[in-house]
């Protein structure tokens, strides 16, 4: 019997994104993502624990690690992918799945990993916020595209332009995938590490963290044009004090917190 070795954390959706990315280029088959945990797995006989540990310290995220037997990684998270619905504006599923009636806007995502694809409660967040945004006619910026899910929805909802921004070389290559399966034709992807310095937008999304949204804060205040809508998560609840005081230090007014499990997304616009 050929076993795997499983290694357990818990962070946000984007460092969730590039600690996966770097894992599986180690070699890493199995990546799952549910509300407690994701669990990445790798053959024993490939397993380096210095090498993951540095990850792991690079990142400052605790971690465990379990033996398990040998799985067939891709039909077992073709098995227990679901749909995801919020409520009844927006479907986030895979090609197998048959569509889902009654919800206003169908989005395929290609289920190679769980991050993106709405089961974290930041994506949620954010797709239960944009329903209530106007994008008809608007430019839009999505910091941190990842899947491309976010930029789908936002061009499904009638952007005329949308800039989706990743610096890592496994999300822009899935978004492409994602982008040509919904049939959109007004996203461009930029790999970068930073949000873009001449690039603006009526409306910014930003589903990160808090180390990488302070950092771009006046990045992403120089991206917005008159009247600008900023949507931004991948925070924490904790997060939500030394958010809001960076924001209005900044000259934002904060429009809107809302929550989900341990996590918050904050609507904003310049003041």
């Amino acid at each position: 019997m050929d076993y795997y070795i499983s290694v357990s954390f818990k962070t946000g959706e984007a460092q969730t994104a590039m600690m996966s990315a770097l894992l599986m280029d180690m070699g890493f088959e199995g990546i799952e993502e549910n509300e407690k945990e994701t669990i990445a797995s790798i053959p024993e006989t490939l397993f380096e624990e210095e090498a993951i540990k540095a990850i792991f310290q690079q990142f400052d995220v605790p971690y465990t690690f379990s033996k398990v037997e040998q799985q067939n990684w891709n039909a077992q998270w073709e098995q227990s992918f679901e749909p995801v619905q919020v409520d009844d504006f927006a479907v986030i599923r895979a090609s197998f799945h048959a569509p889902v009636a009654g919800v206003k806007h169908d989005i395929i995502i290609t289920p190679k990993m769980s991050f993106g694809t709405g089961h974290h409660a930041t994506t949620f967040l954010m797709i239960q916020e944009m329903s209530a945004l106007d994008f008809s006619g608007k430019t839009v910026i999505d910091f941190g595209t990842g899947t491309a899910v976010l930029a789908i929805l936002a061009e499904k909802l009638g952007a005329i332009a949308i800039l989706g921004i990743d610096n890592d070389e496994w999300s822009i290559n899935n978004a492409k995938e994602n982008i040509v399966a919904n049939d959109c034709h007004h996203i461009t992807l930029q790999k970068a590490d930073e949000m873009a310095a001449d690039k603006k937008a009526d409306i910014i999304l930003a589903n990160i963290n808090l180390n990488v949204i302070i950092a771009n804060i006046l990045l992403i205040k120089n991206a917005c044009l008159p009247k600008a809508d900023i949507l931004l998560s991948g925070l924490l609840k904790e997060d939500e004090t030394q958010m809001t005081e960076i924001l209005t230090k900044n000259g934002f007014y904060i429009q809107k917190i809302i929550h989900k499990n341990n996590w918050i997304a904050i609507l904003t616009h310049l003041l």
